[in-house]
């Protein structure tokens, strides 16, 4: 049994990884054969694109993770199904709703980002949302099924679609590159739907039942997940949209290509992300909280250890990476790169605030913790980003990083009194 779970962590890490390297790929791509001015165009589109979609599409992926590990751990096979046939209907719901605003945000981009472009290729990014509805609640059931190692596969899958179809498209233009992604995504999103029914269906076949009592909690939980997502969407993906809008779409690809630090170091994470989320959600339904918080503190000293070696030598050779892997024209943009980089590190080191809200059923402090991050880093942006664009934008990034760092310090210290005050491993804390 450890042997099968070492294989699959392992397994996970490495589908995980080639999944990142794939992204980078499609960046790498994109930014050369593009160019700097068509690149930032193509990364505007997507931050549309991203921002409209997380913020109208319901977060239904983390009730459905925590209930449905409740349902599975109390045998309760007609409340799973209920729950998932109620979050598909969700993800339909904000597909379209998401595909909507993109349509009505498309004829006045090219004047609100002050580039022309970005009309056309926004419409047909607008299709996105539609075609991933049914993604994450495929892969969920993989999670629900222990096989994380599954979605890891998945994951590599669809960004080797999605690298694929930049290869293809992106000599004829930013329109064509989105419009093979979105065929990528379909074909990506049929795949984990089907493999994730398959592992759905290996439970118990029980007529669906209603929620009962804890349909208000599962409401609750929705609504609180759906607006903690929002805010992290302001951080995502309203940055660069702002970074566009008072700096323009070119000081949007500089700020892309900035970014990669920190997509590199948020792929190296997680892996141990997504294992902390199932293990660590299992085990905090089975009463042992004290294990998951012991958990939670090795992983920060292991992170903290690897980026104090990693993060000198990084910033030594940012000049010469930026350049081998993008192209001179990009050199613009290895400041905001090591400012970048700094803010990924105390991130890394954070990995676990991602997973840990839906572990212990407080999606609201989500919420908190971003929003005081996005309460700093939009207002800083539009500042900073307009007097010295990615680079401003970058240092508006790592001062938000920091507050955000510390609001989390405080939540797990008020997080271990609550454990200490209900004695070690003896029930769930309340929420």
């Amino acid at each position: 049994m450890a042997s099968r779970v070492f294989w699959r962590r392992s397994a996970t890490a490495a589908w995980v990884y080639a999944a990142v390297v794939f992204g980078i790929l499609g960046t790498v791509v994109a930014a050369r054969v593009l160019g700097l001015e068509d690149f930032g165009i193509y990364v505007t589109a997507l931050a549309a694109v991203g921002f409209f979609q997380v913020l109208l599409d319901l977060t239904v992926e983390e009730p459905l993770t925590k209930f449905g590990f409740r349902y599975v751990v109390g045998e309760e096979w007609g409340k799973l199904r209920r729950l998932f046939v109620r979050a598909l209907q969700i993800k339909f719901a904000g597909g379209v709703l998401a595909a909507l605003a993109l349509a009505l945000l498309a004829p006045v981009a090219d004047s609100i980002f002050g580039a022309e472009g970005l009309a056309v290729p926004i419409l047909v990014g607008a299709l996105m949302p539609l075609v991933q509805a049914t993604e994450n609640v495929g892969a969920t059931a993989l999670l629900l099924r222990g096989r994380y190692d599954l979605r890891g596969a998945y994951q590599t899958f669809a960004m080797a679609l999605r690298l694929t179809a930049i290869v293809i498209a992106a000599p004829y233009g930013v329109t064509e590159t989105l419009a093979a992604m979105v065929v990528a995504q379909a074909i990506a999103t049929v795949a984990i739907s089907v493999v994730g029914l398959a592992a759905f269906r290996r439970f118990p076949a029980t007529p669906s039942r209603p929620l009962g009592e804890d349909r208000r909690e599962v409401i609750s939980f929705t609504i609180a997940s759906s607006v903690g997502t929002g805010v992290v969407s302001l951080r995502t993906t309203l940055v660069p949209l702002v970074l566009g809008i008072v700096a323009g779409p070119t000081q949007v690809g500089l700020f892309r290509i900035a970014q990669t630090p920190q997509t590199g170091l948020s792929a190296a994470s997680s892996p141990a992300r997504l294992v902390l989320l199932t293990d660590q959600t299992r085990a905090w339904e089975h009463g042992r909280q004290t294990s998951v918080l012991a958990g939670l503190r090795a992983y920060t000293l292991v992170a903290v250890g690897l980026m104090v070696v990693a993060v000198p030598v990084f910033l030594l050779t940012m000049p010469w990476l930026v350049e081998t892997v993008f192209g001179s024209e990009y050199s613009g943009s290895v400041d905001a790169a090591r400012i970048i980089l700094v803010a990924a590190a105390i991130q890394f080191a954070l990995g676990w605030s991602k997973s840990l809200p839906v572990t212990i059923g407080r999606p609201r402090l989500r919420i908190v913790t971003h929003g005081l991050e996005a309460l700093v880093v939009i207002p800083l942006v539009a500042l900073f980003g307009s007097e010295w664009g990615a680079t401003g934008a970058a240092v508006a990034v790592l001062v938000a990083t920091v507050v955000f760092a510390l609001a989390w310090a405080v939540a797990i210290a008020r997080l271990r009194v609550d454990v200490a005050a209900h004695g070690p491993d003896d029930g769930a804390v309340t929420p």
